[in-house]
């Protein structure tokens, strides 16, 4: 039932009436009623148990009874979520026989079943818990445990509980119970006494009556009672008392309110947890003694042995079969004292026979109680008779420990007794409700007596105990708090339905439908009530505020009570005009005095104290406008009544208009004022705002600004913030307590007299950038936004606007959104909601439709972004030119000259050679394609991958005729393009970005239908691994894939996954690629068939999963690979070479860069191994569980007991490279120097010093020099003297030389010497690296064409020069540098002689490489990254496309691990489009070089970020941006991660780079914005290129086109036409309302009609601010910093604002001020111009002026000592002397 209020009516209306359906019910109808359930279990309402007992049909058709009519019962409550917060919606818990339904609904949705039970008994009772889950029982530790929620169902025998996560316990009950609580604690049992409880033949103690279980796991324990006897001392026992019953229980606070039916009395405890000293009472009675003669029988123990069995239904109290059936509790059973009921019984302990643990809740066992001790009762006034016993010395078993009580209550209150108490008072519904006020009543409705009692409560100042007041009696039927609006209903006797609030009655509720009740006015119209009349009506507010009649009187005669009269409503409410008038003249008898006696006459100063904060608060608003003038009204009339001058006169000074100085009576009686109570917060001076924030500008010491917590946020925020940012005190807005508020509270405080004097000093902080800063985040924190900022009135606003304009020029990175939004920085906030959101596509995203192009135009490569490599590249045409190189999808041309001899098949055959040599290129462009793409697609969930097709076919000219290697006319090696395709499906799925939204089902989607596509796939498979979207895919799936056995999807698979879980020591994948590496398993395993290739990617994936873990096991293992023999069987005998460099290369990875702290590892001598594996010598016997494998050699390769070098040598090389990579290692580096003698040169293959001159190198990092010096110091002595020069025709004789030795160790240690300068230097662009290696590059280019090149030999050269050319590109990696492109261009046509497969697939992936992701991703120089360079740049290159002898051909993909995002794109936030910016980078100082700056034009790829120290986006033309990564670099890898979109806006009257390149059209803008006289020339129409914001530019379009015929507008056009002009090119766009609402008040004071203050008082805190210490000083810090505001504009301002007041004052203002400073009445018209001038002047009330007398004074020296204190400036004083002097001419400056 929503109630709407209709105001200014004394009755409240509701609609109609509706008749409440448990939603239970209905749906019980309709519930398979499953009888016989054997499985008690939580069912959701879809899927019920259906009944399939033992007893089948029979047995259930003997528990259906005819006729049988259900009882239910339901509740409700406020629904509760999981996290316990409140949430929106009801829940019912509705109960009917057997069954129990939880429902659930809100207003938005119906009721929906939440959980059904069904129970095998009849429920008696369900309700909802909440238990604590805690190890700690004390009262504290209560709050900070986790809830166990649960819903509890009662049946006969014993109680299920239900936890909503799913948990179930059931608990067997050792008595019959009555009733059930739920309580904060846990659940509270009543026992229900039958009259036949003691078994008559043996009187014993009564047995507790109330127990408590706080855990479904824990015991069932009594309950402890405490209360005040009549003598003092508080007494401490068991809940024993049969007739003492629970009519209601609370949680919060935790009250129990009890009834005893033999006293009929309600009592109140409160319920706790027990203390242990009660404890101890409790079960340690027995040694206290009772009364003397009882001494022997008090100490006696005896103990009830009783026992449960399960099989007992509990149907009669389990209590009365005491007889000892269990014979072990070795105790002799004694007839016990019989005491009657009243005294209170001590049940001491239920021992454990079972451990809770159990879950089984009986209290079998041994039970035992001991016996009272007899004093009197807390309850009766009667003695206790004991009659004496025989005791026998009875004995406990002594296992058996006391069951300690949990709960206790503790006596709060008891109604007081009346003689006329009827029997049968109980209470039969009680409920806490609160007042308006927040009073606490606990009301109880005695239905036999139709008695509503409210006890009014509230807790003690130390929140320990609850005090209990008053108890009043309201007529009731019944009664129903509504919780909401602090209210209750209450059903009188006579059929009426009222509203009360607490015990204050507020009127009737009419509701349509019910017959309107008696309507006569007998008492619904409030009347001052009689002493007599308990509380039979309320007093009406009016009174309560003691206001006057005259309202009413005023309300009576007021247009609208006209119209209500004729309203439907009236009649309803019976409102007529008869009763009014009677009940006026009654109270006009009274003679229109306040009645003193109402309860807050004595609190007026108070309140009135409070409204006038409140309207302080309001002056805040600039909206509120309306809310203040009423409210005036109102304290002014307050303040004559309490005789509050200075009150009067300041709102007198506030509002002129409204305020008359005289004229106006008191009404409240002299005599009177005595009886309020003047609060300790209030103060003689009226608290003013404005007042304070002026004396803090002017550096003047003000009071602490009073505020009501709640109330006066803004007022809070105002002061706080000028205490920061004008006094620069930066601790006032940390603490909570500030030094420049009081709060007002309703603890009594210290008069702070000592704080008055208080001067507050400006103090010089830090930096003032510091202050703005702190001042704007603090506001953004505490929820400030610009709309509160826009409603701030201007002069209070401009300190804030001031701190924000100052941030808005120079801001951090990485302030939240809020607070960009609130400097109006677009840029940054948007920046700041997009780091907020999950990496998704971005704004850089292209978004081309796939369909656009025609299939067979799909080259792969149409998914770039050409939007930004259109502004990185903007000269040439580069991009296309690489998309032309790397496409394979297209024929390519055969141009073979046919010559006469040549017959037409041989033709054929030759035009078929020279495709098959060109198809050896197109196999080798998908790796560089790959690269190319590398993640710049987002795939469509719903279709799959496109694939571009590997186009194998030529067309030869003129004809265009298609030449095909299928023909059969030449010979086609057979599987030749399985790896191609392996590497485009690898090529294509590296396109997807890892941001990508794709699961397992969308990988499994995009399996080809066709087998011959399926390498293509399992490349697609590794890509997906290689970007980190294979985890997603679902194990069994993976599985699926391996056991179909097709060789490359095991590669693409293990590596994927390999490669995807990097260095996590992942245990299911290490499992997965074990199975495929024999070294791994067990020596007793299966010997399992796998592939050798297999074996290579698995070992490598090992390497990547325990990548730099230095996992010994995995290390000792990969040692030992490297020098696998080959087996007896031919098993490890072909590509040996791979498998020996993987296992190197693993190896490396496991233990990269521990270099000599390979912890545990020292015993393997793992470089001592690696250097004979590398040198060659005996082989050491075979350690370890493989030994057997390795008895007996092979029998094809006869290799003896030596190291097979050739094999071993790469492997280890590597692996040492690895591990002690940038160690400087100088002793490990000297192993792995070039030989420096013929000798020993001779025994080293010329390929193994590239590899390890690149190892040594790579160990000695920080020697790396970028010159070719440094290059050739690597070159032994003996080589550089002897080798030839290639470009001599002649060949030096010599005899002991081997000149073709020399040259080819000369070139491949140049080559190593510069892979290690690529390494070095990846991804920097460094220059000198840059041409030292293109020099390099250059001269091989030359040697090859030389004439004795064939010593040296091509194959040697061209590897070489492939390796330069990959280092070259490695360090220029994603600039997409020209000279390198020209020269892989050269290399792409040479396509005869010994260009094979491996040349092309190097060339076309250093292709890729300089154009790495469309020049939006570079390369990384950490360890994992060049772990990852090093396997995919392995300088050996495969010499057919089949070829996978040395290096495995899926290992050159892994170059993906080693790029990283690095290319910045600033995005106009304006047009969302990329732009260019200047960034100005500053590198940190190395060994290398000072800290250094460098500016870029971005887009543009940053250096490696490790290496910066801040990046910052350069003005004039965009606002600046600093991100500062000595902070640390997640902001700015976040802002890469996501395309490197960086916001950036334009500054005013600024162009791009990309319309204005020069920066000459921007001149144009400059030259006005420079303050000239011209700017009374600015066009409107121009203004679009200073501002995109559309407020402004309807500004102009309204206000400051001229018009014709504007005559003396305008002036006001030009005015606003400068002013709009000075905001947009000081880039102020909000100072524009200010400086209008300025020129629109100075008006207004001009032509005379101010009626309100505020503005002049606005205006003069401006002046103030802008002459304030705090200003000066920033603008002297600051010299160049643009004004905030026009610096002509506020002269001109002050000026006109004196002149009008001086005029004014000639005019006759004179008098008026003189009249008014001497207190004599003034003219009505002047009154406002005489506020704003006292306003402006700051002339202080008259109250103020010194005693003397104003003619007192003789000299203007006088004067200006006098006023010293008063702080009146001394232009207004010069004013004032005139009439202070007695010369009535002022004098006028």
């Amino acid at each position: 039932m929503s109630n709407f209020y209709e105001e200014r009516t004394t009755m409240i209306a509701a609609r109609d009436l509706q008749e409440f359906v448990p939603f239970g019910r209905d749906h019980c109808k309709h519930h398979p009623n499953a009888l016989n359930l054997q499985l008690r279990q939580l069912q959701p309402a879809s899927e019920l148990w259906s009944s399939d007992g033992a007893a089948g049909l029979v047995g259930s058709l003997q528990e259906v009874t005819i006729h049988e009519k259900q009882k239910e019962s339901w509740q409700l409550r406020k629904g509760v979520s999981e996290i316990g917060e409140d949430v929106d919606y009801d829940e019912e818990l509705y109960v009917a026989g057997n069954m129990v339904i939880w429902s659930k609904g809100s207003k938005s949705q119906a009721l929906a079943v939440y959980k059904a039970f069904t129970v095998d008994s009849p429920v008696q009772q369900a309700l909802w818990c909440d238990f604590i889950i805690s190890q700690d029982k004390s009262e504290k530790a209560y709050s900070s445990h986790e809830i166990e929620k649960c819903i509890c169902i009662l049946q006969s025998s014993c109680i299920n509980m239900h936890s909503i996560e799913g948990k179930d316990y059931i608990a067997s009950l050792p008595f019959q119970v009555a009733n059930v609580w739920p309580t904060k604690y846990g659940l509270l049992f009543e026992r229900s006494t039958s009259s036949h409880e003691v078994p008559p033949g043996s009187p014993r103690e009564p047995l507790p009556t109330m127990f408590s279980m706080l855990h479904p796991l824990d015991e069932i324990t009594p309950l402890v009672c405490k209360s005040g006897s009549l003598f003092g001392s508080p007494r401490v026992q068991y809940v024993v008392d049969h007739a003492m019953k629970i009519v209601f229980l609370n949680t919060d606070p935790s009250i129990v309110m009890t009834y005893d039916a033999v006293q009929n009395v309600h009592s109140v405890w409160t319920l706790r947890r027990v203390r242990s000293e009660e404890e101890n009472v409790v079960l340690k009675f027995s040694e206290q003694g009772g009364t003397p003669q009882n001494v022997a029988t008090s100490s006696s123990l005896t103990a009830h042995l009783r026992s449960l069995s399960k099989g007992d239904s509990p149907v009669t109290s389990p209590f009365q079969n005491y007889s000892s059936i269990h014979s072990q509790s070795r105790s002799t059973s004694s007839p016990s004292l019989h005491s009657r009921s009243p005294s209170i019984s001590n049940m001491a302990a239920l021992s454990r026979a079972h451990s809770p643990a159990l879950g089984v809740h009986s209290f079998s066992g041994v039970q035992r109680f001991n016996i009272s001790s007899h004093n009197q009762s807390p309850k009766r006034h009667s003695i206790s008779h004991s009659p004496n016993s025989n005791s026998n010395g009875s004995f406990l078993a002594p296992e058996t420990e006391p069951i300690v009580p949990e709960l206790c209550i503790d006596h709060l209150w008891t109604e007081t007794m009346t003689n006329i108490r009827e029997k049968n008072s109980q209470a039969s519904k009680v409920f806490i409700t609160s007042d308006l006020c927040g009073q606490k009543f606990l009301c109880f409705l005695v239905e036999s007596q139709l008695q509503l009692r409210c006890v009014k409560f509230q807790e003690s100042n130390d929140k320990t105990q609850l005090i209990f007041g008053s108890v009043t009696n309201i007529p009731a039927k019944d009664a129903a708090p509504v919780e909401k609006i602090d209210t209750m209903l209450v059903l009188e006797g006579s059929g009426n339905l009222v509203l009360y609030t607490g015990v204050v009655r507020v009127g009737k509720v009419f509701i349509p439908g019910l017959p309107a009740p008696s309507l006569t006015m007998s008492n619904t119209m409030p009347r001052p009530s009689t002493p007599l009349d308990g509380v039979s009506t309320p007093k009406p507010l009016s009174k309560l505020l003691g206001s006057l009649d005259e309202d009413w009187e005023y309300l009576l005669n007021s247009d609208y009570h006209q119209n209500v009269e004729s309203h439907l409503l009236n009649r309803a409410l019976c409102l007529s005009s008869s009763e009014v008038s009677q009940m006026k003249d009654e109270d006009f008898s009274q003679n229109l005095s306040l009645d003193s006696s109402t309860l807050l006459f004595t609190h007026i100063p108070a309140i009135f104290f409070v409204l006038h904060l409140v309207y302080e608060e309001l002056k805040l608003n600039t909206l509120m406008g309306e809310g203040i003038c009423s409210l005036v009204e109102l304290l002014v009339q307050l303040a004559r009544d309490l005789k509050l001058g200075p009150y009067v006169d300041h709102y007198y000074r506030d509002y002129p208009t409204l305020v008359r100085t005289t004229g106006q009576v008191c009404m409240i009686d002299p005599g009177q004022t005595g009886f309020m109570h003047h609060p300790s917060f209030f103060t003689s001076e009226p608290p003013s705002i404005y007042q304070w924030v002026s004396s803090c500008l002017k550096g003047e010491g003000m009071p602490p600004y009073p505020y009501l917590p709640g109330i006066c946020e803004r007022s809070r925020l105002v002061v706080l913030s000028i205490a920061l940012y004008i006094l620069g005190d930066e601790s006032s807005v940390s603490d909570e307590s500030s030094q420049y508020l009081t709060k007002i509270t309703i603890a009594p405080q210290k008069l702070q007299v000592e704080q008055e004097e208080n001067r507050f000093s400006f103090r010089h902080s830090t930096s003032v950038s510091s202050l703005a800063e702190k001042l704007v985040v603090w506001m953004t924190n505490v929820g400030f936004t610009l709309r509160d900022l826009e409603t701030l009135p201007f002069g209070v606003a401009l300190p804030i606007r001031d701190a924000i304009y100052h941030c808005r020029e120079q801001p951090a990175s990485d302030w939240p959104e809020a607070v960009c939004l609130l400097i109006g920085r677009q840029d940054l906030s948007k920046q700041a909601c997009e780091g907020n959101l999950p990496r998704g596509k971005s704004v850089l995203s292209s978004d081309v439709p796939s369909g656009t192009e025609t299939e067979e135009e799909d080259d792969g490569m149409n998914d770039m972004n050409h939007e930004v490599m259109s502004l990185i590249w903007s000269e040439d045409l580069r991009v296309q030119d690489v998309r032309r190189l790397l496409q394979s999808a297209h024929p390519v041309r055969v141009n073979v000259v046919q010559y006469p001899e040549l017959s037409d098949h041989e033709f054929i055959e030759e035009k078929e050679n020279r495709l098959l040599q060109l198809c050896q290129r197109t196999m080798a462009l998908p790796v560089g394609r790959g690269m190319f793409t590398l993640f710049s697609y987002h795939p469509v969930p719903t279709e799959p991958l496109p694939i571009p097709k590997l186009n194998l076919t030529g067309r030869a000219p003129p004809r265009n005729t298609t030449v095909d290697l299928n023909s059969g006319n030449i010979d086609v090696p057979p599987n030749m393009t399985s790896w191609a395709s392996f590497h485009n499906g690898v090529a294509a799925g590296l396109k997807i970005a890892p941001a990508s939204q794709i699961d397992s089902a969308w990988i499994v989607y995009n399996k080809p239908k066709h087998a011959e596509l399926a390498n293509e796939y399992a490349g697609f498979l590794m890509a997906l691994g290689l970007n980190g979207h294979l985890t997603k895919l679902a194990t069994l799936n993976i599985h699926d894939y391996l056991t179909k056995g097709h060789e490359m999807t095991s590669i693409g698979l293990l590596l994927g996954v390999s490669a995807a879980k990097l260095g996590t020591m992942d245990m299911s994948i290490t499992r997965l690629l074990s199975i495929h590496i024999p070294a791994l398993l067990p020596p007793t395993s299966t010997e399992l068939d796998v592939p050798h290739n297999v074996q290579v990617a698995a070992v490598v994936g090992i390497g990547l999963v325990y990548q730099g873990t230095a996992h010994r096991h995995t290390a000792e293992v990969l040692l030992a690979e490297i020098g696998r023999p080959p087996g007896p069987e031919m098993e490890y005998c072909t590509d040996r070479e791979s498998y020996s460099l993987a296992a190197g290369l693993a190896l490396g990875m496991v233990c990269l860069g521990h270099g000599s702290n390979l912890i545990g590892m020292s015993d393997l001598n793992v470089p001592e191994q690696l250097y004979q594996y590398m040198v060659g010598g005996h082989r050491r016997f075979q350690t370890g569980m493989h030994r057997e494998k390795h008895k007996s050699p092979s029998y094809q390769i006869k290799e003896g007991d030596t190291i097979n070098v050739d094999v071993t040598c790469p492997g280890a090389t590597l692996a040492l490279a690895m591990i002690y990579l940038k160690t400087n290692n100088r002793s490990i580096a000297d192993w792995l120097r070039a030989p420096d003698t013929m000798y020993l040169l001779d025994f080293v293959k010329p390929e193994f010093l590239l590899l390890r001159t690149l190892a040594r190198c790579l160990i000695l990092w920080d020697d790396i020099l970028p010159n070719s010096k440094w290059v050739d110091s690597n070159v032994p002595q003996i080589i550089r003297e002897n080798s030839i020069s290639l470009s001599e025709i002649e060949l030096p004789c010599s005899e002991d030389l081997n000149l073709e030795t020399l040259s080819q160790a000369h070139v491949y240690i140049i080559a190593g010497a510069c892979l290690s300068l690529g390494f070095r230097f990846a991804g920097s662009e460094n220059l000198s690296a840059f041409n030292c290696l293109h020099k390099f590059a250059k001269d091989f280019m030359t040697y090859l064409s030389a004439p004795n090149a064939s010593v040296t030999g091509p194959y040697n050269l061209e590897t070489c020069l492939s390796v330069v050319l990959l280092s070259l590109a490695m360090v220029m990696a994603g600039s997409g540098n020209l000279k390198v492109l020209q020269l892989c261009r050269f290399l792409h046509m040479k396509t005869g002689g010994e260009m094979n497969y491996g040349f092309h697939l190097a060339h076309h992936m250093a292709l890729g490489l300089l154009f790495l992701g469309g020049g939006r991703y570079s390369l990384s120089t950490s360890n994992s990254s060049i772990a990852a360079l090093l396997c995919a740049l392995y300088p050996h290159f495969p010499a057919h496309s089949t070829d996978n002898r040395y290096h495995l051909q899926a290992l050159r993909h892994l170059y993906v691990l080693a790029a990283e995002p690095r290319l910045l794109v600033p995005v106009d936030v304006d047009t969302n489009t990329p732009c260019y910016a200047l960034l100005e980078v500053t590198y940190k100082g190395t060994q290398w070089y000072e800290q250094t700056k460098e500016e870029l034009m971005a887009p543009t790829l940053l250096p490696e970020l490790h290496l910066l120290k801040q990046i910052k986006v350069k003005g004039p033309r965009y606002w600046e941006l600093l991100i500062d990564l000595s902070k640390g670099t997640q902001h700015l890898k976040s802002i890469l991660s996501k395309d490197g979109v960086l916001y950036v806006k334009l500054r005013a009257g600024q162009l791009s780079y990309k319309e204005d390149p020069m920066g000459w059209q921007s001149l144009l803008a400059q030259t006005v914005a420079n303050r000239n006289s011209e700017a009374r020339a600015f066009k409107p129409e121009t203004i679009s290129a200073f501002t995109s914001d559309p407020a402004l530019l309807s500004f102009a379009e309204y206000f400051c086109k001229p018009t014709v015929n504007m005559g003396q507008k305008q002036e006001i056009l030009d005015l606003f036409s400068s002013v709009l002009y000075e905001c947009v090119t000081q880039e102020t766009p909000e100072m524009l309302p200010a400086y209008i609402a300025m020129d629109q008040a100075i008006r207004r004071l001009g032509r005379r009609e101010m009626s309100e203050t505020s503005e002049l008082w606005q205006i003069k805190l401006v002046l103030e601010f802008f002459s304030s210490r705090s200003h000066q000083e920033r603008l002297q810090n600051h010299p160049k910093r643009g004004l905030f505001m026009n610096s002509e504009f506020l002269p001109v301002v002050k000026c006109t604002i004196d002149n009008t007041l001086d005029q004014w004052l000639q005019a006759g203002g004179d008098m008026c001020v003189h009249a008014y400073l001497s207190g004599q009445p003034l003219e009505e018209s002047q009154l406002s111009m005489l506020a704003c001038f006292l306003v402006y002047h700051s002339v202080p009330a008259p109250r103020h002026l010194p005693p003397l007398g104003l003619e007192g004074s003789t000299s203007f020296a006088e004067l200006l000592f006098k006023f010293k204190q008063l702080k009146m400036p001394v232009r207004a004083l010069l004013r004032l002397a005139p009439l202070l002097l007695g010369n009535p001419q002022p004098m006028v400056m």
